[in-house]
C-alpha cells in the first residue's frame, strides 16, 4: 500500500511561484513514475507533468517553461515547482504514484489560488 502526503499549495499573486511536495510511503516507490494532476470545478483531471524513474519528463505545453517536475529516491518525494503562475494555474492538484494500471495512487489534492 502506499500513501502519499501532499504539501505547498496556497495563494498566491499572478507571476509568482509556489513549490508542492508529496512525499510518499510504501514499497518500490523509486521504481514508479510519479506526477502531477490538477483539477478545476466540473472539469476532468488533466496531467501536469510527471517523470519515471529514469528522470524522463513529461510536461503539458501550457506549463513548459514554467514548471518543473523532479524527484528524490531517497526521500520518495516528488516536487512541482510552479513559476510565472497565471489565474488559469488555479486548481487543486493532486499527486500521482503509477506502477501499472492496478497499482495507481492519489494524493489527498491541495488548492492553488492565482489571484491578485
Amino acid at each position: 500500500q502506499v500513501q502519499l502526503v501532499e504539501s505547498g499549495g496556497g495563494l498566491v499573486q499572478p507571476g509568482g511561484s509556489l513549490r508542492l511536495s508529496c512525499a510518499a510511503s510504501g514499497s518500490r516507490i523509486s521504481i514508479a513514475i510519479m506526477g502531477w494532476y490538477r483539477q478545476t470545478p466540473g472539469n476532468q483531471r488533466e496531467l501536469v507533468a510527471r517523470i519515471t524513474r529514469f528522470s524522463n519528463i513529461y510536461y503539458i505545453d501550457s506549463v513548459k517553461g514554467r514548471f518543473t517536475i523532479s524527484r528524490d529516491n531517497v526521500k520518495n518525494t516528488v516536487y512541482l515547482q510552479m513559476n510565472s503562475l497565471k489565474p488559469e494555474d488555479t486548481a487543486v492538484y493532486y499527486c500521482n504514484v503509477y506502477f501499472d494500471s492496478s497499482n495507481e495512487y492519489w494524493g489527498q489534492g491541495t488548492q492553488v489560488t492565482v489571484s491578485s
